[in-house]
């Protein structure tokens, strides 16, 4: 798989989204909508990223009871369908479950997004388990917990994790060449790191193996979002 941009649209208002989104479609086809931006517009947001024909990566970490996480599951693959039956409505692309929930909920997730998406008659959207978080400084033990919670990621029937890059090349070892991963704390060279802890370039992510580059603030706060996230493009193609 050709790796891939993934714009992290933490900002405070739909407005701002909306910009954001219209300047940088040259360049992005993924956004990420978190906690921030869902909590304030919820499926509004993200239909509006879907009206546009581009990909919706619903970051909301769910881990709860196993019974709370598939019925919050169900509902986040009944917004892979148009209100409007709009035709280049996109469905939901993916979205993140949270390892330390344990495998009954892992799997309750995986299950009931099968369920909804034949009973929709659309693509399950991928499932990527949250592994440890890239604002955690690393420990002596960090790549034996990222890739045991991987492990148990794949066994449960996940696509795949969300992970630093530096135990990128280990997940990739470990698990194999079909499991996806999502690489947070991406920053060009002459990027701050923010409250960022464990972060890496484009080309090292890549290098790594990771799948999809999770970009923000450098392409947020950039004095043209548009031109930084070509930029990022152009470092993840050479």
């Amino acid at each position: 798989m050709k790796p891939q941009l993934i714009l992290a649209l933490d900002v405070d208002t739909f407005e701002q989204a909306r910009q954001i989104i219209d300047e940088t479609a040259e360049a992005v086809d993924i956004f990420k909508i978190g906690s921030q931006m869902f909590t304030a517009h919820g499926p509004f947001v993200t239909r509006y990223v879907q009206s546009k024909g581009k990909k919706v990566f619903l970051d909301l970490k769910f881990h709860d009871i196993p019974n709370t996480v598939a019925s919050a599951v169900k509902s986040a693959v009944g917004l892979s369908v148009s209100p409007n039956q709009d035709p280049v409505f996109a469905p939901l692309f993916m979205l993140t479950v949270h390892t330390v929930g344990g495998r009954e909920m892992l799997e309750a997730a995986v299950k009931a997004a099968e369920i909804r998406a034949r009973e929709l008659k659309v693509e399950r959207p991928l499932i990527v388990g949250v592994t440890v978080l890239t604002s955690t400084a690393r420990e002596a033990d960090t790549n034996d917990i990222v890739v045991q919670r991987s492990r148990l990621a794949q066994e449960a029937g996940l696509d795949g994790v969300v992970a630093s890059v530096e135990e990128a090349a280990l997940i990739r070892r470990e698990l194999g060449r079909e499991f996806l991963i999502v690489t947070p704390g991406i920053r060009p060279a002459e990027a701050s790191l923010d409250d960022q802890k464990r972060v890496a370039s484009p080309k090292a992510a890549i290098a790594s193996g990771s799948n999809f580059l999770v970009v923000g603030r450098p392409i947020l706060q950039a004095a043209s979002p548009r031109q930084a996230a070509l930029k990022i493009r152009g470092e993840m193609s050479v």
